[in-house]
């Protein structure tokens, strides 16, 4: 990912208007003697105040404002503006409305309108936030409701289950940032399809966990446990019975429960985790392949290669080259 910071915006009609002192939500003290609780403050961009156009669309990269304020961004809301944001590297605290959970990448975010929310990011973290006036949400490409309109509610989407989905989101927030970055002819339209896309993506996505965590909601508690000792021990390349024992469960019952949550194995889970995280260092960590192998914890290159190229269809040289060309999805 590019590490410049994506300080960038476009509105179709105009650009912010009079982005002056943020408009701070006023409580009223009861008649019960308790103290008030603390306005929370109504932003259009985080530490930001003033409206914004009709049909505003902003984007930019996680840490390019999370890391001026060391990676908090305090509770807050935004009036007529959906926020997405996407997770693609590290890991998140997030309150909705003050009730927290742990978000882990790669997830997405959904935050409505109107929704009180704050996030404390890893150092590190990276990813994109994408602010979309609430007007644009009425309509997308074909004259069809916008994919974020459906959603009226605040959700955390986890995307471990369903890499190919986060690699597809991720190239579409790069191709967003691109065209903010690029801008020409057409911008509105092209930021309207993109966006459209990207939410469409992650709504699937969501309908999947949804139905998966309506069937057992014990088996999904015990999948996100196994997530995360994936990413703990991710380069220690763990066997399955040792992340079974890891877990107090059998490692027929870890792989019953892989399969509840995300339709695969316990080591698919693993290998499509690890696959992805080759993906991205081939395409954002520059040096020879060899190193990137020994990073990801295999003691063998050649081994590394032939795993790569099994899962791919491609070996890691190659896969990287197409990236470079623009062919890789």
């Amino acid at each position: 990912m590019d590490e410049r910071p994506l300080f960038l915006y476009f509105s179709v009609k105009q650009g912010i208007k009079d982005a002056g002192s943020m408009c701070a939500a006023a409580t009223k003290a009861g008649r019960s003697g308790r103290k008030p609780q603390p306005a929370v403050p109504v932003f259009s961009l985080y530490g930001e105040g003033g409206a914004v156009a009709p049909e505003f669309i902003h984007v930019e990269d996680i840490r390019s404002r999370s890391e001026r304020y060391r990676w908090e961004i305090s509770e807050h809301r935004h009036h007529g503006l959906f926020q997405f944001l996407l997770l693609t590297q590290g890991a998140a605290d997030v309150a909705f409305e003050r009730e927290r959970r742990r978000a882990q990448a790669p997830c997405a975010i959904a935050v409505p309108s109107g929704v009180a929310h704050a996030f404390r990011f890893t150092e590190g973290a990276e990813g994109y936030v994408l602010t979309i006036e609430e007007t644009t949400l009425a309509r997308a490409p074909a004259g069809l409701a916008h994919p974020a309109a459906l959603i009226d509610a605040p959700a955390l989407i986890d995307l471990a289950a369903a890499p190919d989905k986060a690699q597809r989101l991720a190239t579409l927030f790069e191709q967003i940032a691109f065209e903010f970055h690029e801008g020409g002819a057409a911008t509105g339209a092209v930021l309207q399809w993109l966006t459209s896309a990207a939410l469409a993506i992650a709504l699937r996505a969501n309908e999947d966990l949804t139905r998966q965590t309506e069937g057992g909601a014990r088996d999904v508690a015990a999948f996100h446990r196994f997530r995360a000792l994936v990413e703990t021990h991710l380069a220690d390349h763990w066997p399955t019975p040792l992340y079974a024992q890891a877990l107090g469960m059998s490692e027929s019952r870890l792989n019953r429960t892989c399969r509840a949550a995300a339709g695969k194995s316990a080591l698919e889970v693993v290998q499509d985790r690890l696959t992805l995280e080759a993906r991205r260092r081939l395409i954002h960590v520059a040096g020879p392949v060899s190193s990137l192998a020994y990073e990801l914890g295999f003691e063998d290159p050649a081994y590394f290669w032939r795993f790569f190229k099994r899962r791919t269809g491609m070996t890691p040289r190659e896969f990287r080259r197409r990236h470079e060309g623009g062919e890789a999805a």
